[in-house]
Parts: C-alpha cells; structure tokens; sequence
C-alpha cells in the first residue's frame, strides 16, 4: 500500500520550541464537515479544538461532541505521567508545558500518530475517524517489551456549537448510562448522546466520580478576543492494562451503536489508509509524490456531503447524482459559493475527482436565485446567502474548467439556461446594486452595510473594504463569463443569441481599457467610478484582468501590470492584499476581531492568490515553467509549519510571514496543488 508520511521530531527542552508545538496543529476530517483537530503537542488551546466534533442534521450543526483526553501511564512503582491532553494555563510559559514525553509526530496518509516515550517505555497513539460518519477511533501500542503498565484515559466534554463561546454554561444534566460495557453520556434534546466503548481489552474498570466540572484555559481565543475561560464535564476514568504490540481503542460516536461499531479498530486504520492511499493513486500523474501527494490528501478534508441538508439529498438522488460541495476553510467556514467555484478544478479535477465535480456544479446550479448563486450557507442551515458579485462570474469559470476537462457538455447543456439567466439579471440589475451600466458595459454593484467582493470584511456595521463601484476582477470576471456563454451558444447553433453576448464582452473590453488604466501607476485601477471616484491602490484583483481564459485587458499591458504585481505584492506563500506604500497598508494579521478584519485585505497575503499570478506570469511567460515553480518553493516548507500537511487561510505580510487565520483554507489547497501540476516540467519522472 502506498504510503505518505510527514514526520516532525519534537524536542520540548528548548522553550522555542515548546512554543512552536502549541502552534502546530493537525486536522482530520469525515466527509460530512466533522472534524477533530488539535496541537501537535496534545495541548487545547482554543475553541475548535476537539477529538470529535460532530456534523448534525440542521439546525445543530457542527457540535463539539468530545473535547480531549486525559492519557496517564501508571508504571508498576506507582508513577504517574501525563502522556498528553493537556492544557494551557494563563499564567504558563509554554516551555513549562508537561508534554515533554512525546518524541514524534507524524501523520501517515494523513493519518496523526504521536510517540511517547517515558524512560524506556515507548507508545503510540494514533486518531481516525471514520468517513461518512461521526465515530473516532483513538488507540494506542506499547511498542517496548513491558509489563505491568496501565494507561488511565479520562474523556472530557462541553457538548456546544464548534463557534459557540467557551464560555457557555456547560449543560447541567448531563448523565452517564452504562450497560454491558457501553457508556452513553446523554445531555438531552437535541444533541444526541456521545457513546464510549474500549476495544482490545476485556473489562477495563471505569471509575465514576460524580462528574465533576474543571476548568481550561483556551490560549488562542484569548489571543483573539474571546472568552477563554470555560469549563469541561468528565464522568471519571477507564483505566487499562497495557501489553506488549497489543493495541486498545477508545471509539467514540454520536452514531446508533450498530453503526458505529460496524468496523474493528483493524479494519478502520486498513480502510483508512487504502482510501487516501487510493485518492492518490486517482490524481494526476504530476500529483502522485510529495509534496502534491500530500495537497491531494488535504483537497479531500474539503469536499463533504452535507449531512444537514436533506431536502437537498432527497433531490441529487431523484436525479442520478448525489449531493456534495466544499467547505471554504477549516475551522469555522461552511460551504462558501465562491471559495467552491475557485477551488473546483484543484480540489477536484487536479485529483481526478470529476464526478463530485460535476455534482457540485450541479448542486449550485440548483440554488441560482435571481441571477445569482449563493456566498455561503450558515452554520446549520438549510438556505444559503446571496450577498456575493463574483462567486456567480466563478461558476461560469468552474463550467468552462470542467466541461474542457471531462468533456460533459450533458451538464453543461443542464446548466446553460441557468447560465443565460444569470447574464440577463446582471444585464438588466440584480438585487446589492449588481448591474452592467450602459453606457459603458462594464458591471457596477455595491450597496450599503454589504460587501460583496472577495474582499469582503465586516465587523458589525464597519464594511472595511466596501469597493463599490466597477472593481477591477468583477469586470475581469464579467468579460470572461460573456466570452464563455457566447461560445457555448455558438458551439449549440444558438448563433443569434451567440453574437448577442459577443456583442456585450466587445463593449466591455473597450471600456475596461479606456478607463481602467492607471498610467500614473503603471497598472490597472482597483476600482473605477467608486464613492471616492477611482482607486489608484496596487492589489492583487488585477491580475484577472488577463489570468483568465479570456483576457479582457489588451496584451500589451500584461507584462507592466505582472512586473507591478511581483514587486510590490508577490511573497513565498502567496500575494499581497495591497502593496506596502499605501496608508491603509497593515503586516499584521491579530489581535481581537476589529483588528484582524482591519488587516484582512490590507496587506494580509493570501495563498490563493498565487493561482492567478501564476497564471499570468504563464501567459507573459509561456516557455517559463520553471520559473512560475519557484513561486511555489515557499509552500512546500509550510506544509510543516502551520496545520501539518495542508495550507492555512492567510499569512502576515512580512517575515516570517507567520501563518494566520484558518488552519487549512480550501482555496488556498487547490490553486497550489493545481499550479505545482501546471507547472511540473512535462519530461518530470512520475511515480507510479
């Protein structure tokens, strides 16, 4: 079986390190939008943190289920040591922080396995959670020949929403059921009980003690301006005797029991690996070795079936499909309209995933309302929010990518009408001020207390960077989607209805470069005929002017808005939001939540803006492969760095370029997975 493993050896002597650990962190999913995530070093240190947070049926949502374990060694002297499943103390240095007894973590087809090592005994803890389901299996080995060990595990739980504070009143009737060695921890309606079972022992004692509530403290949230302070419920402990190349599995679920124990531990770690050693095996030839081996793994954390929208199952399935769509980031971002259409060819089409891909068009298809898709669905919900002027101008892009990929013009003649409906509303003015002007063809949108764009933070009524006006991507984007409907028509015999289209783009491109360029600067606008008339500020947007498969600003002005991109914009890990020199400028990416949305897209880099450089830089550059591959070197050093293995949302915009925001950002997987492969020199050597 193929394997891939990424290793960090840690050292927790030396304090920065120790610090390092509580800043490392690992993620695994379960294809519903569940998830466990935690540090490296087994220490909590925010919300989202958890062995087992649930994907329920709206309108629950994701829900912390199982917070952490407790994990002590108990030698045959008596001595007790805490393994790991610790947490931060206010008042903690981190190099005090007792998890010096780990030796190694690594994950192995993405699959997290922690070594420990206490004197000469050595153990292994491994986490897996099932797909399709929200079970975990947590189990461990002694590894070394000893005997008389016993290892104690006491769970630990604040049944709540994965956003909600940590601060919430844990809920006070939570009660433990025990028959036949299963263990039921019920909180009453909605939330399903947690259940518990131990596989690989016989009678392992559980010791009750009343349940007891104790204190944690989240680092991160405090770091961020929330509640850090909160309280876990743990009913007592098992405790179980450890023997040599034997292994002991806690599972936990919020499954019926019948399903939830369906698989031995075995059987879940076999069909574990298999799966991702599969996923692979399934992708492009230049995706099948690290470190894109290890990207196609991440891309699969984010395309889920959503578990809470039935309706929307019930549907698919009549049809022939199934339901699917893409978590924008993880942890807090549900499934995201643009983010999906962005990351549809690297998360899917890259990996050799074509059906879910076209699934996933299809599916937002669906929900086109009033010209356009939806921005995004809220946390346990079954209708989504329209309040985006791009994420519909990307559908158009993820039609063209797929349907040059598979060659499906089944799902692209299912998805025309819908395609030329959404041209009409923009043509005509749809709801946000979304509209093409006149006069001169280019497409306006804006209204108060919204933001439309990418750039789109928020905090209460502060719109921080509203861009009201003619933004220079929406129009970039716009062109694109005319070019792309008029050829489609054309390729069906609508030839009337073709030139109609044809006739819209060729008035949009000779009014974007009559008016768009800003000859002071040497580049493009960011956005023309705004509230305070045009916005001169060097940012990334204008790089889909001509990154696009149809190029809406004129060749002979690519290569000086590329040059301006990379000098003033261009990182190891992604792109500026706006260039140093200007007053809103920030290199900072912290602080509670005003401070941060000030920052977003204010200097913030973003890994996926790397996408459309190097697209551009490939069409100044053709011949150049190697070149645009050197953009990518940076990424590759960052696969350790933040969460283990995958990509985290944004970065600061100086060095080190500290890793921020979402652990691990769908967007930001799937234009370097999908960029490292259009870049792979086409003689490379591929691993079969």
């Amino acid at each position: 079986m193929q394997k891939l493993i990424r290793r960090i050896e840690l050292d927790a002597a030396h304090p920065d390190e120790a610090r390092r650990f509580l800043n490392q962190e690992w993620l695994v999913t379960n294809g519903l939008g569940g998830y466990a995530s935690g540090t490296v070093s087994g220490a909590v240190t925010w919300r989202y943190h958890g062995l087992l947070i649930a994907a329920l049926p709206a309108p629950l949502g994701r829900v912390v289920m199982l917070n952490h374990l407790s994990e002590t060694v108990i030698t045959p002297d008596g001595k007790r040591v805490l393994l790991g499943g610790v947490e931060t103390a206010p008042e903690a240095d981190p190099s005090d922080c007792p998890f010096s007894c780990i030796t190694e973590f690594r994950l192995e087809n993405q699959m997290p396995i922690w070594r420990y090592q206490v004197g000469s005994i050595v153990i292994e803890k491994h986490l897996v959670l099932l797909q399709g389901q929200n079970t975990v299996h947590v189990g461990y080995r002694l590894l070394s020949e000893h005997s008389g060990l016993k290892l104690e595990l006491r769970p630990a739980m604040h049944f709540r929403g994965h956003e909600h504070s940590v601060s919430e009143a844990p809920r006070r009737d939570y009660r433990l059921q025990v028959e036949n060695g299963r263990f039921e921890v019920h909180a009453g309606d909605p939330v399903p009980p947690l259940r518990f079972v131990l596989r690989g022992v016989d009678g392992a004692p559980f010791t009750y003690d009343g349940g007891a509530p104790r204190e944690i403290f989240y680092q991160r949230d405090a770091e961020r301006g929330y509640e850090a302070k909160g309280k876990l419920w743990s009913p007592g402990n098992f405790s179980v005797q450890l023997h040599p190349q034997k292994s002991v599995t806690l599972i936990a679920s919020t499954e019926p029991w019948h399903a939830m124990l369906a698989l031995s531990p075995e059987e879940a770690v076999d069909f574990y690996l298999q799966r991702r050693a599969r996923l692979i095996r399934m992708a492009h030839p230049k995706a099948q070795d690290p470190p894109a081996a290890d990207l196609v793994l991440a891309a699969d954390q984010f395309i889920i079936e959503p578990v809470g929208r039935l309706q929307d199952s019930a549907r698919a399935r009549a049809a022939g499909d199934e339901v699917r769509t893409v978590i924008a980031g993880y942890h807090w971002f549900t499934d995201w309209g643009r983010d999906t259409m962005i990351s549809l060819e690297g998360l899917t089409l890259t990996t050799g995933r074509q059906v879910e891909a076209g699934w996933i068009l299809r599916t937002f298809a669906h929900y086109t309302r009033e010209g356009l898709i939806p921005n995004l669905f809220p946390e346990g919900a079954n209708q989504g929010l329209y309040h985006t002027a791009d994420a519909t101008l990307w559908f158009f892009h993820a039609v063209h990518r797929y349907v040059e990929i598979t060659g499906d013009r089944d799902t692209l003649r299912h998805i025309l009408p819908k395609l030329m409906d959404v041209a009409e509303h923009h043509l005509r003015g749809t709801r946000f001020g979304i509209g093409v002007d006149p006069n001169d063809g280019l497409l306006r949108q804006g209204a108060p207390g919204y933001q439309l764009t990418w750039m789109d933070a928020k905090v209460e009524d502060w719109v921080v960077t509203p861009r009201r006006g003619k933004a220079v991507e929406i129009n970039g984007l716009w062109y694109n989607a005319l070019c792309l409907l008029a050829g489609w028509l054309a390729e069906e015999g609508e030839i009337e209805k073709a030139e109609r289209y044809a006739g819209h783009a060729k008035q949009a491109r000779e009014s974007f470069n009559q008016r768009f360029w800003c000859a002071e600067r040497n580049h493009l606008y960011d956005v023309i005929d705004g509230e305070q008339g045009n916005d001169p500020a060097c940012r990334p947007n204008q790089l889909l002017a001509f990154s696009l498969t149809h190029a809406v600003l004129e060749q002979s002005r690519w290569k000086a808005v590329l040059e301006a991109v990379e000098r003033n914009l261009v990182t190891p890990v992604g792109l500026r939001s706006l260039s140093s020199d200007h007053p809103d400028y920030k290199s900072k990416y912290f602080g509670d939540l005003r401070a941060r949305d000030a920052a977003y897209h204010q200097g913030t880099v973003w890994a996926w803006l790397i996408g459309p450089f190097i697209d551009a830089w490939l069409k100044v550059h053709p011949d150049d492969r190697r070149g645009a591959r050197e953009f990518l070197k940076g990424f590759a050093a960052h696969l350790n760095a933040g969460c283990v293995g995958s990509i985290n949302e944004v970065f600061d915009a100086e060095e080190p370029f500290t890793p921020r925001g979402c652990i691990a950002q769908a967007w930001s997987v799937a234009e370097v997975l999908r960029c490292w492969v259009k870049t792979s020199d086409p003689g490379e050597a591929v691993t079969k």
